[in-house]
C-alpha cells in the first residue's frame, strides 16, 4: 500500500474536509436507521428477526444498495490483479460471477424464501438435520471471517494516517464493530446507502479524469503490454476455472442469503439481484479501466499501490478526498457485513441455535470475531487474493454440492451423507495442500480435490433417488 508520506503530498485541506464530511454522512445515515427503529414496538426492537434481518422489511432500493456495497470490499486485490494481468481480472472477478448471480435470482430465491429461515445453517438443519446445521455454521464462519477486508482496511488507514499496520487495523475494526453492535443488521444496511453512492462515484470519476487526460480506452490499448489484453492472463485453463467454481460459492454465500431472506418480498429479492448485477458490471468496468490506466501511466509502480497512487494524480483537489472516502466505503461496506454474519454463525447457528438465542450472544460473538480478524489478518501479510482463495475454497468445495442438491432434490441426501460429504471435502483440501507443500508433486489445485472428495459420498444417494 502507498506510504503515508507519499499519500499526504497529494492532499490539501479541501480533500480532508470532503473526506470527513462523507464519513459524517455515513454515521448520520446509521443514526437515521436507528431513529426509524425507534418507531417499532419494544417487542419488535428486541426480536431476533429485527437484529439479523431488519424485520424482513428490506425494500428494493435498500436491497440493491446493501447487496452491491457488500460485495466489493477487496478493491486493492481486484485492481492489483488488473494491473498485473489486465482484462483477465474482468473474466475471473466479473463474468464468472454475473452468471452465478443470475442463477441465484432465477433458480434459488424462491426455494430459499420458502424455508422461512434466517440463515443458511438453519436451512441446512431443516433440509438435513441438526448436525448438518452445525457443520454448515462452522464452514460459514471460515468463509465469513473477514481477513481480506480487515487487511484492506488496515493498509488503507496506515497509508492515510501513518502508524503501524496492526494499530490501524485494530482501530478500524473497532469502529465498524461498534456500529454493528449498536444497530444490528439495520446499521449495516443504512451505512451501505451512503457507501454505495460514493464507492460507485469514486471509481467512475477516476475513469472520467483519466480519459480526459490520457485519451479513450481505445487509445489506451496501444500503451499496454499485449498480455494485458489476453483474457487468460497467461494462466492455464484449470487455474482460470477455479475462479469460476469459487464464483459458484455465491450460491451458498451467507451475505446473499441474508439479504434475500431480509427482503420484503420474493419479487424484491429477484429484481434486486438483477439490478445489482447490472451495477456490478458497470463498477467492474470502471475499476478495470482505472487499473489499466494506472498500468499505462505508472508501469513500475507496486501493483497494490498503483490504483490509489494513480487516482490521486489523475483527479483534482476536493475530488481526491471523495476518492479516498469512496475507497474506504468499498472496504467498510463489506467488512461490516462479514463481521456481522460471522458473529451470527457463531452465536445464532453454532452455540445458541435458534431457541436459546439472545441479543447479547451476538454482541459477544461480534467482539470475538473482530479480535480474531485483527490477529489472524497479520498471518496473510496483506495478500488479499491469497485469503480469498484459501478460505473461499473451503466454502465452495465443501458446501456447494450438498446444499444445492438438498434444495433441488429434497430428501435425496440424508444427514449422514451430508456430514460425510463435507468432512471428506475438508480432509481432501487439507491433505492435498500439506502433501503438495512437502513434495510439490502436482499442479492440480486443492479446490478440485475438495470438490471431488465432497462428491463421492453424495453419488450413492443420488443414484438411489434416480432409481
Amino acid at each position: 500500500m502507498i506510504s503515508h508520506s507519499t499519500l499526504l503530498q497529494f492532499l490539501n485541506l479541501t480533500d480532508w474536509v470532503v473526506f470527513f464530511i462523507i464519513l459524517l454522512l455515513t454515521f448520520a445515515c446509521v443514526y437515521w436507521g436507528q431513529s426509524l427503529k425507534n418507531k417499532l414496538s419494544e417487542e419488535e426492537k428486541m426480536s431476533t428477526v429485527e437484529l439479523l434481518l431488519m424485520g424482513r422489511k428490506l425494500t428494493l432500493p435498500l436491497f440493491v444498495a446493501t447487496l452491491v456495497a457488500t460485495w466489493y470490499g477487496g478493491i486493492f486485490g481486484v485492481t492489483a490483479l488488473t494491473f498485473e494481468k489486465g482484462i483477465y481480472n474482468l473474466l475471473t472477478q466479473g463474468i464468472f460471477w454475473y452468471g452465478t448471480y443470475l442463477i441465484f435470482a432465477f433458480f434459488l430465491v424462491k426455494k430459499i424464501r420458502n424455508y422461512n429461515v434466517m440463515t443458511i445453517p438453519e436451512m441446512a438443519g431443516k433440509i438435513f438435520g441438526p448436525k448438518a446445521a452445525k457443520i454448515t455454521a462452522g464452514l460459514n464462519f471460515l468463509n465469513l471471517l473477514p481477513l481480506a477486508y480487515t487487511i484492506s482496511l488496515g493498509l488503507f488507514l496506515r497509508s492515510l494516517f501513518g502508524g503501524s499496520l496492526f494499530l490501524n487495523t485494530a482501530i478500524g475494526v473497532f469502529i465498524v464493530t461498534a456500529w454493528s453492535w449498536w444497530g444490528g443488521f439495520r446499521a449495516v444496511v443504512f451505512s451501505d446507502i451512503i457507501q454505495f453512492f460514493f464507492m460507485i462515484l469514486a471509481v467512475f470519476l477516476v475513469v472520467v479524469f483519466a480519459w480526459m487526460d490520457m485519451g479513450s480506452p481505445m487509445e489506451l490499448i496501444n500503451k499496454l503490454p499485449a498480455t494485458h489484453l489476453d483474457w487468460t492472463g497467461g494462466e492455464a485453463l484449470s487455474a482460470i476455472l477455479i475462479w469460476g467454481f469459487i464464483a459458484l460459492s455465491t450460491l451458498v454465500d451467507p451475505n446473499f442469503y441474508q439479504r434475500v431472506l431480509a427482503a420484503d418480498s420474493e419479487k424484491t429479492a429477484k429484481r434486486g439481484i438483477i439490478f445489482s448485477t447490472i451495477i456490478w458490471f458497470f463498477f467492474d468496468c470502471c475499476t478495470t479501466l482505472g487499473a489499466l490506466y494506472a498500468r499505462a501511466a505508472l508501469p513500475e509502480a507496486n501493483s497494490q499501490d498503483a490504483y490509489l497512487l494513480f487516482s490521486m494524480q489523475a483527479v483534482p483537489h476536493g475530488v481526491r478526498g471523495l476518492i479516498l472516502a469512496g475507497v474506504l466505503a468499498i472496504i467498510l461496506s463489506t467488512l461490516d457485513s462479514y463481521l456481522f454474519n460471522a458473529a451470527t454463525s457463531i452465536s445464532y447457528d453454532f452455540f445458541n441455535f435458534k431457541e436459546r438465542f439472545k441479543v447479547w450472544h451476538h454482541h459477544m460473538a461480534l467482539a470475538a470475531v473482530g479480535i480474531i480478524s485483527v490477529v489472524f489478518s497479520l498471518y496473510f501479510e496483506g495478500n488479499v487474493i491469497l485469503v480469498w482463495k484459501t478460505l473461499g475454497s473451503f466454502s465452495a468445495a465443501c458446501l456447494l454440492f450438498p446444499i444445492l442438491i438438498g434444495q433441488c432434490f429434497p430428501g435425496a441426501v440424508s444427514e449422514k451423507s451430508f456430514c460425510w460429504a463435507v468432512s471428506f471435502g475438508c480432509i481432501g483440501i487439507v491433505s492435498w495442500t500439506l502433501l503438495n507443500k512437502l513434495y510439490a508433486f502436482s499442479s492440480i489445485d486443492e479446490f478440485y480435490v475438495g470438490l471431488l472428495f465432497t462428491s463421492i459420498p453424495l453419488l450413492p444417494s443420488l443414484l438411489r433417488k434416480k432409481a
